[in-house]
Protein backbone atom coordinates (compact mmCIF):
# COMPACT_ATOMS: atom_id res chain seq x y z
CA UNK A 1 0.00 0.00 0.00
CA UNK A 2 2.80 2.42 0.90
CA UNK A 3 4.61 1.57 -2.33
CA UNK A 4 1.52 2.33 -4.40
CA UNK A 5 0.98 5.59 -2.51
CA UNK A 6 4.61 6.56 -3.07
CA UNK A 7 4.38 5.87 -6.80
CA UNK A 8 1.19 7.92 -7.04
CA UNK A 9 2.64 10.79 -4.98
CA UNK A 10 5.94 11.09 -6.84
CA UNK A 11 4.20 10.88 -10.22
CA UNK A 12 1.71 13.56 -9.19
CA UNK A 13 4.38 15.94 -7.94
CA UNK A 14 6.76 15.41 -10.85
CA UNK A 15 3.98 16.15 -13.34
CA UNK A 16 2.24 19.07 -11.69
CA UNK A 17 4.56 20.81 -9.19
CA UNK A 18 6.11 23.84 -10.90
CA UNK A 19 9.44 25.40 -10.06
CA UNK A 20 9.32 27.06 -6.60
CA UNK A 21 9.63 30.49 -8.24
CA UNK A 22 6.53 29.87 -10.37
CA UNK A 23 4.74 28.46 -7.32
CA UNK A 24 5.35 31.59 -5.26
CA UNK A 25 4.03 33.73 -8.12
CA UNK A 26 0.85 31.61 -8.25
CA UNK A 27 0.45 31.83 -4.47
CA UNK A 28 0.83 35.60 -4.70
CA UNK A 29 -2.02 35.84 -7.21
CA UNK A 30 -4.17 33.40 -5.20
CA UNK A 31 -3.85 35.37 -1.96
CA UNK A 32 -4.35 38.68 -3.81
CA UNK A 33 -7.64 37.41 -5.26
CA UNK A 34 -8.74 35.80 -1.96
CA UNK A 35 -8.31 39.08 -0.08
CA UNK A 36 -10.60 40.81 -2.56
CA UNK A 37 -13.22 38.04 -2.71
CA UNK A 38 -13.41 36.96 0.93
CA UNK A 39 -12.32 40.01 2.92
CA UNK A 40 -13.75 42.75 0.72
CA UNK A 41 -10.39 44.48 0.34
CA UNK A 42 -10.01 46.63 -2.73
CA UNK A 43 -7.50 45.71 -5.45
CA UNK A 44 -5.52 48.84 -4.60
CA UNK A 45 -5.46 47.99 -0.88
CA UNK A 46 -4.23 44.46 -1.58
CA UNK A 47 -1.50 45.85 -3.79
CA UNK A 48 -0.41 48.14 -0.94
CA UNK A 49 -0.41 45.27 1.57
CA UNK A 50 1.72 43.24 -0.82
CA UNK A 51 4.22 45.98 -1.50
CA UNK A 52 4.45 47.05 2.14
CA UNK A 53 5.24 43.51 3.21
CA UNK A 54 7.61 42.70 0.36
CA UNK A 55 10.83 43.63 2.15
CA UNK A 56 9.90 42.63 5.71
CA UNK A 57 11.95 39.43 5.58
CA UNK A 58 15.18 40.95 4.27
CA UNK A 59 17.09 40.21 7.48
CA UNK A 60 15.73 36.69 7.57
CA UNK A 61 16.50 36.20 3.86
CA UNK A 62 20.13 37.12 4.46
CA UNK A 63 20.25 34.78 7.45
CA UNK A 64 18.99 31.93 5.27
CA UNK A 65 21.56 32.69 2.57
CA UNK A 66 24.23 32.52 5.24
CA UNK A 67 22.81 29.24 6.58
CA UNK A 68 23.40 27.75 3.15
CA UNK A 69 26.74 29.42 2.45
CA UNK A 70 28.41 29.04 5.83
CA UNK A 71 27.15 25.48 6.27
CA UNK A 72 28.50 24.51 2.86
CA UNK A 73 31.83 26.25 3.50
CA UNK A 74 32.27 24.52 6.87
CA UNK A 75 31.35 21.08 5.53
CA UNK A 76 33.81 21.50 2.65
CA UNK A 77 36.79 21.93 4.99
CA UNK A 78 39.14 18.92 4.99
CA UNK A 79 38.42 18.35 8.69
CA UNK A 80 34.64 18.05 8.36
CA UNK A 81 34.84 16.19 5.07
CA UNK A 82 36.81 13.49 6.85
CA UNK A 83 34.27 13.34 9.72
CA UNK A 84 31.21 13.16 7.46
CA UNK A 85 32.93 10.68 5.20
CA UNK A 86 33.90 8.43 8.13
CA UNK A 87 30.32 8.36 9.43
CA UNK A 88 28.94 7.81 5.93
CA UNK A 89 31.17 4.77 5.43
CA UNK A 90 29.15 3.01 8.13
CA UNK A 91 26.34 2.68 5.58
CA UNK A 92 26.73 -0.43 3.43
CA UNK A 93 23.34 -0.56 1.69
CA UNK A 94 20.84 1.99 0.30
CA UNK A 95 18.43 1.17 3.13
CA UNK A 96 21.06 1.91 5.77
CA UNK A 97 21.90 5.20 4.03
CA UNK A 98 18.25 6.28 4.08
CA UNK A 99 17.82 5.48 7.77
CA UNK A 100 21.14 7.08 8.77
CA UNK A 101 20.53 10.38 6.99
CA UNK A 102 17.01 10.60 8.45
CA UNK A 103 18.22 10.04 12.00
CA UNK A 104 21.05 12.56 11.63
CA UNK A 105 18.64 15.14 10.24
CA UNK A 106 16.10 14.52 13.03
CA UNK A 107 18.75 14.86 15.73
CA UNK A 108 20.31 17.98 14.20
CA UNK A 109 16.92 19.65 13.65
CA UNK A 110 15.80 18.91 17.22
CA UNK A 111 18.95 20.64 18.50
CA UNK A 112 18.70 23.66 16.19
CA UNK A 113 16.62 24.22 13.10
CA UNK A 114 19.29 26.15 11.17
CA UNK A 115 21.84 23.44 11.84
CA UNK A 116 19.43 20.69 10.86
CA UNK A 117 18.43 22.42 7.63
CA UNK A 118 21.99 22.17 6.30
CA UNK A 119 23.65 19.18 7.94
CA UNK A 120 21.19 16.62 6.58
CA UNK A 121 21.77 17.63 2.94
CA UNK A 122 25.54 17.78 3.41
CA UNK A 123 25.58 14.34 5.01
CA UNK A 124 23.39 13.01 2.20
CA UNK A 125 26.01 14.07 -0.36
CA UNK A 126 28.63 12.07 1.52
CA UNK A 127 26.34 9.04 1.69
CA UNK A 128 25.70 9.22 -2.05
CA UNK A 129 29.43 8.86 -2.62
CA UNK A 130 29.67 5.81 -0.39
CA UNK A 131 26.43 4.13 -1.59
CA UNK A 132 26.07 5.31 -5.21
CA UNK A 133 23.18 2.88 -5.87
CA UNK A 134 20.83 4.71 -3.47
CA UNK A 135 17.96 6.68 -4.99
CA UNK A 136 19.35 10.20 -4.67
CA UNK A 137 15.88 11.77 -4.69
CA UNK A 138 14.75 9.73 -1.68
CA UNK A 139 18.08 10.29 0.06
CA UNK A 140 17.67 14.09 -0.11
CA UNK A 141 13.96 13.88 0.75
CA UNK A 142 14.91 11.81 3.82
CA UNK A 143 17.50 14.41 4.79
CA UNK A 144 14.87 17.14 4.54
CA UNK A 145 12.12 15.14 6.28
CA UNK A 146 13.89 15.39 9.64
CA UNK A 147 13.28 19.14 9.58
CA UNK A 148 9.64 18.54 10.59
CA UNK A 149 10.70 18.00 14.19
CA UNK A 150 12.35 21.39 14.75
CA UNK A 151 9.47 23.27 16.38
CA UNK A 152 9.14 20.55 18.98
CA UNK A 153 12.85 20.85 19.76
CA UNK A 154 15.31 23.13 21.52
CA UNK A 155 15.08 25.98 18.99
CA UNK A 156 11.27 26.07 18.66
CA UNK A 157 10.44 29.75 18.34
CA UNK A 158 6.89 29.60 19.76
CA UNK A 159 7.66 27.69 22.99
CA UNK A 160 10.81 29.73 23.57
CA UNK A 161 8.92 32.98 22.95
CA UNK A 162 6.14 32.27 25.45
CA UNK A 163 8.73 31.23 28.04
CA UNK A 164 10.38 34.66 27.81
CA UNK A 165 9.17 37.46 30.13
CA UNK A 166 7.68 40.39 28.25
CA UNK A 167 6.52 38.44 25.16
CA UNK A 168 3.68 40.08 23.25
CA UNK A 169 1.01 37.54 24.27
CA UNK A 170 1.91 37.54 27.98
CA UNK A 171 -1.37 39.27 28.86
CA UNK A 172 -3.27 36.31 27.36
CA UNK A 173 -1.17 33.33 28.40
CA UNK A 174 1.36 34.53 30.96
CA UNK A 175 4.84 33.00 31.14
CA UNK A 176 4.74 29.35 30.07
CA UNK A 177 7.83 27.35 31.07
CA UNK A 178 9.26 24.85 28.60
CA UNK A 179 8.35 22.08 31.05
CA UNK A 180 4.74 22.61 29.88
CA UNK A 181 5.60 22.77 26.18
CA UNK A 182 8.87 21.30 24.86
CA UNK A 183 9.32 18.90 27.75
CA UNK A 184 5.67 18.04 28.35
CA UNK A 185 4.77 14.37 28.13
CA UNK A 186 2.63 14.73 24.99
CA UNK A 187 5.35 16.65 23.11
CA UNK A 188 8.04 14.14 24.06
CA UNK A 189 5.77 11.31 22.92
CA UNK A 190 5.20 13.04 19.57
CA UNK A 191 8.95 13.56 19.11
CA UNK A 192 9.74 9.95 20.04
CA UNK A 193 7.08 8.59 17.68
CA UNK A 194 8.39 10.70 14.79
CA UNK A 195 11.99 9.59 15.45
CA UNK A 196 10.82 5.99 15.02
CA UNK A 197 8.24 6.33 12.24
CA UNK A 198 9.89 8.82 9.85
CA UNK A 199 13.05 6.73 9.27
CA UNK A 200 10.85 3.64 8.92
CA UNK A 201 8.58 5.40 6.41
CA UNK A 202 11.52 6.63 4.37
CA UNK A 203 13.06 3.15 4.37
CA UNK A 204 9.79 1.54 3.19
CA UNK A 205 9.58 4.01 0.29
CA UNK A 206 12.91 2.75 -1.06
CA UNK A 207 12.37 1.02 -4.39
CA UNK A 208 9.20 2.96 -5.12
CA UNK A 209 8.48 6.34 -6.65
CA UNK A 210 9.32 5.50 -10.25
CA UNK A 211 12.72 5.18 -11.86
CA UNK A 212 15.41 5.80 -9.22
CA UNK A 213 17.95 8.55 -9.76
CA UNK A 214 21.58 7.56 -9.24
CA UNK A 215 24.16 10.30 -9.02
CA UNK A 216 27.60 9.90 -10.51
CA UNK A 217 29.91 10.03 -7.46
CA UNK A 218 32.39 12.02 -9.54
CA UNK A 219 29.93 14.92 -9.53
CA UNK A 220 29.91 14.95 -5.73
CA UNK A 221 33.66 15.09 -5.24
CA UNK A 222 34.82 18.21 -3.42
CA UNK A 223 37.44 19.88 -5.58
CA UNK A 224 40.32 21.27 -3.58
CA UNK A 225 41.58 24.62 -4.84
CA UNK A 226 44.80 24.44 -6.72
CA UNK A 227 47.84 25.96 -5.12
CA UNK A 228 48.26 29.59 -6.01
CA UNK A 229 51.59 28.73 -7.57
CA UNK A 230 54.48 31.09 -7.29
CA UNK A 231 54.13 33.92 -4.87
CA UNK A 232 55.26 36.96 -6.82
CA UNK A 233 53.44 39.75 -5.01
CA UNK A 234 52.92 40.75 -1.42
CA UNK A 235 49.19 40.31 -2.04
CA UNK A 236 49.82 36.65 -2.94
CA UNK A 237 51.46 36.14 0.41
CA UNK A 238 48.41 37.60 2.17
CA UNK A 239 46.00 35.33 0.28
CA UNK A 240 48.09 32.29 1.23
CA UNK A 241 48.67 33.41 4.82
CA UNK A 242 47.53 30.99 7.47
CA UNK A 243 48.33 33.53 10.17
CA UNK A 244 45.54 35.87 9.04
CA UNK A 245 42.93 33.09 9.06
CA UNK A 246 44.10 31.78 12.42
CA UNK A 247 44.06 35.21 14.08
CA UNK A 248 40.62 36.18 12.73
CA UNK A 249 39.25 32.67 13.33
CA UNK A 250 40.62 32.76 16.87
CA UNK A 251 38.88 36.09 17.47
CA UNK A 252 35.62 34.49 16.32
CA UNK A 253 36.12 31.57 18.70
CA UNK A 254 36.76 34.02 21.53
CA UNK A 255 33.40 35.69 20.91
CA UNK A 256 31.67 32.29 20.77
CA UNK A 257 33.19 31.37 24.13
CA UNK A 258 32.05 34.68 25.62
CA UNK A 259 28.55 34.13 24.20
CA UNK A 260 28.31 30.69 25.83
CA UNK A 261 29.56 32.12 29.14
CA UNK A 262 26.99 34.92 29.05
CA UNK A 263 23.97 33.09 27.58
CA UNK A 264 24.70 29.37 27.81
CA UNK A 265 23.73 27.17 24.86
CA UNK A 266 20.86 29.44 23.75
CA UNK A 267 21.41 28.95 20.02
CA UNK A 268 19.75 31.20 17.48
CA UNK A 269 20.22 31.60 13.75
CA UNK A 270 22.78 34.38 14.07
CA UNK A 271 25.07 32.52 16.46
CA UNK A 272 24.80 29.32 14.39
CA UNK A 273 25.87 31.23 11.28
CA UNK A 274 28.64 32.90 13.27
CA UNK A 275 29.95 29.53 14.46
CA UNK A 276 29.82 28.05 10.95
CA UNK A 277 31.54 31.08 9.42
CA UNK A 278 34.49 31.36 11.76
CA UNK A 279 35.08 27.64 12.02
CA UNK A 280 35.14 27.65 8.22
CA UNK A 281 37.67 30.49 8.15
CA UNK A 282 39.85 28.71 10.69
CA UNK A 283 39.66 25.21 9.22
CA UNK A 284 40.21 26.21 5.59
CA UNK A 285 43.60 27.47 6.67
CA UNK A 286 44.12 30.28 4.15
CA UNK A 287 41.92 33.05 2.72
CA UNK A 288 42.55 31.61 -0.74
CA UNK A 289 41.02 28.23 0.13
CA UNK A 290 38.14 29.84 2.03
CA UNK A 291 37.22 32.10 -0.90
CA UNK A 292 37.34 29.19 -3.33
CA UNK A 293 34.82 27.29 -1.20
CA UNK A 294 32.69 30.41 -0.79
CA UNK A 295 32.41 30.88 -4.56
CA UNK A 296 31.09 27.32 -4.87
CA UNK A 297 28.62 27.84 -2.02
CA UNK A 298 26.92 30.98 -3.32
CA UNK A 299 25.90 29.35 -6.60
CA UNK A 300 22.91 27.75 -4.91
CA UNK A 301 21.61 30.86 -3.15
CA UNK A 302 19.73 32.44 -6.08
CA UNK A 303 16.36 30.89 -5.22
CA UNK A 304 16.48 32.15 -1.65
CA UNK A 305 17.44 35.67 -2.66
CA UNK A 306 14.60 36.19 -5.12
CA UNK A 307 11.77 34.10 -3.62
CA UNK A 308 11.80 35.11 0.04
CA UNK A 309 10.63 38.70 -0.67
CA UNK A 310 7.61 37.30 -2.51
CA UNK A 311 6.68 35.21 0.53
CA UNK A 312 7.05 38.33 2.67
CA UNK A 313 4.60 40.05 0.33
CA UNK A 314 2.16 37.15 0.68
CA UNK A 315 2.48 37.36 4.46
CA UNK A 316 1.71 41.08 4.30
CA UNK A 317 -1.47 40.44 2.32
CA UNK A 318 -2.57 37.59 4.59
CA UNK A 319 -2.14 39.61 7.77
CA UNK A 320 -3.26 43.08 6.67
CA UNK A 321 -6.33 41.92 4.74
CA UNK A 322 -7.54 39.78 7.65
CA UNK A 323 -7.36 36.50 5.70
CA UNK A 324 -5.15 34.81 8.28
CA UNK A 325 -7.41 35.83 11.15
CA UNK A 326 -10.58 34.76 9.32
CA UNK A 327 -9.12 31.35 8.57
CA UNK A 328 -8.17 30.83 12.22
CA UNK A 329 -11.59 31.97 13.42
CA UNK A 330 -13.30 29.50 11.07
CA UNK A 331 -11.44 26.58 12.66
CA UNK A 332 -12.27 27.89 16.14
CA UNK A 333 -15.98 28.12 15.30
CA UNK A 334 -16.52 24.34 15.49
CA UNK A 335 -13.94 23.49 18.18
CA UNK A 336 -14.37 22.23 21.74
CA UNK A 337 -11.92 22.30 24.65
CA UNK A 338 -10.67 18.84 23.64
CA UNK A 339 -10.51 19.39 19.88
CA UNK A 340 -9.17 22.96 19.80
CA UNK A 341 -5.48 21.86 19.82
CA UNK A 342 -6.18 19.50 16.91
CA UNK A 343 -7.99 22.09 14.79
CA UNK A 344 -5.40 24.70 15.73
CA UNK A 345 -2.70 22.36 14.40
CA UNK A 346 -4.54 21.85 11.11
CA UNK A 347 -5.20 25.56 10.66
CA UNK A 348 -1.58 26.37 11.44
CA UNK A 349 -0.44 23.84 8.86
CA UNK A 350 -2.65 25.48 6.24
CA UNK A 351 -1.50 28.97 7.15
CA UNK A 352 2.14 27.88 7.08
CA UNK A 353 1.88 27.27 3.35
CA UNK A 354 1.23 31.01 2.98
CA UNK A 355 3.06 32.49 5.99
CA UNK A 356 6.25 30.39 6.24
CA UNK A 357 7.55 32.15 9.34
CA UNK A 358 7.07 30.73 12.83
CA UNK A 359 7.23 34.10 14.53
CA UNK A 360 4.96 35.78 12.00
CA UNK A 361 2.40 33.00 12.17
CA UNK A 362 2.34 32.99 15.97
CA UNK A 363 1.77 36.76 15.99
CA UNK A 364 -1.35 36.24 13.87
CA UNK A 365 -2.82 33.05 15.32
CA UNK A 366 -2.16 33.73 18.98
CA UNK A 367 -4.59 36.63 18.91
CA UNK A 368 -7.38 34.25 17.87
CA UNK A 369 -6.45 30.89 19.37
CA UNK A 370 -5.50 31.99 22.88
CA UNK A 371 -8.74 33.87 23.66
CA UNK A 372 -10.64 30.91 22.21
CA UNK A 373 -8.68 28.53 24.44
CA UNK A 374 -9.52 30.68 27.48
CA UNK A 375 -13.21 30.80 26.57
CA UNK A 376 -13.37 27.03 25.99
CA UNK A 377 -11.20 26.27 29.05
CA UNK A 378 -8.73 24.44 26.78
CA UNK A 379 -5.07 23.79 27.59
CA UNK A 380 -3.32 27.06 26.64
CA UNK A 381 0.16 25.56 26.44
CA UNK A 382 -1.05 22.73 24.21
CA UNK A 383 -2.79 25.20 21.90
CA UNK A 384 0.47 27.14 21.61
CA UNK A 385 2.36 23.94 20.77
CA UNK A 386 -0.33 23.08 18.22
CA UNK A 387 0.51 26.30 16.37
CA UNK A 388 4.20 25.40 16.61
CA UNK A 389 3.71 21.90 15.24
CA UNK A 390 1.44 23.14 12.45
CA UNK A 391 4.10 25.63 11.43
CA UNK A 392 6.69 22.83 11.22
CA UNK A 393 4.42 20.19 9.69
CA UNK A 394 3.67 21.62 6.24
CA UNK A 395 7.28 22.67 5.78
CA UNK A 396 7.54 19.17 4.33
CA UNK A 397 5.78 20.35 1.16
CA UNK A 398 6.79 24.02 1.31
CA UNK A 399 9.65 24.73 -1.16
CA UNK A 400 10.41 27.92 0.82
CA UNK A 401 12.31 25.90 3.44
CA UNK A 402 13.64 23.22 1.10
CA UNK A 403 15.61 25.67 -1.03
CA UNK A 404 18.88 25.46 0.96
CA UNK A 405 18.82 21.65 0.97
CA UNK A 406 17.92 21.49 -2.73
CA UNK A 407 20.71 23.92 -3.57
CA UNK A 408 23.25 21.82 -1.73
CA UNK A 409 21.95 18.63 -3.36
CA UNK A 410 21.60 20.02 -6.87
CA UNK A 411 17.99 18.84 -7.21
CA UNK A 412 14.63 20.49 -7.92
CA UNK A 413 11.60 20.56 -5.65
CA UNK A 414 9.66 18.18 -7.89
CA UNK A 415 12.35 15.54 -7.37
CA UNK A 416 11.78 15.20 -3.62
CA UNK A 417 8.35 16.57 -2.73
CA UNK A 418 6.51 13.41 -3.76
CA UNK A 419 8.34 11.47 -1.03
CA UNK A 420 7.87 14.33 1.43
CA UNK A 421 4.11 14.24 0.79
CA UNK A 422 3.99 10.69 2.18
CA UNK A 423 5.94 11.76 5.27
CA UNK A 424 3.52 14.69 5.62
CA UNK A 425 0.59 12.28 5.95
CA UNK A 426 2.38 9.99 8.41
CA UNK A 427 3.65 12.81 10.61
CA UNK A 428 0.28 14.57 10.45
CA UNK A 429 -1.43 11.49 11.89
CA UNK A 430 1.18 11.19 14.65
CA UNK A 431 1.02 14.86 15.67
CA UNK A 432 -2.78 14.96 15.49
CA UNK A 433 -3.04 11.92 17.75
CA UNK A 434 -0.53 13.34 20.20
CA UNK A 435 -2.38 16.66 20.49
CA UNK A 436 -5.82 15.07 20.72
CA UNK A 437 -5.09 12.28 23.18
CA UNK A 438 -1.73 13.21 24.70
Amino acid sequence: MLGAATNWSTNLVERYLPDPYVLVLLLTLLVYAAGILFEGASPLAMARYWGDGFWQLLEFSMQMVLVLVTGFVLASTPFFRRILSAIARLAKTPGQAIVMVTLVSLAASWINWGFGLVIGALFARQLARVVPTVDYRLLIASAYSGFVIWHGGLSGSVPLTIATPGHFSENLIGIVPTSQTLFSSYNLIIVAALVVLIPLTNRLMLGHGGQPVHVDPAKLVDIDPEDAGRIDRPADRLEQSRAISWIVGGLGLLFIALYVIDKGLALNLNIVNFIFLFLGILLHGTPYRFLHSLQEAVKGAAGIIIQFPFYAGIMGMMVQSGLARSLSEWFVSFSTADTLPLFTFWSAGLLNALIPSGGGQWAVQSQVMLPAATALNADLSKVAMAVAWGDAWTNLIQPFWALPALAIAGLKAKDVMGFCLIVLVVSGVVISAGLLWG
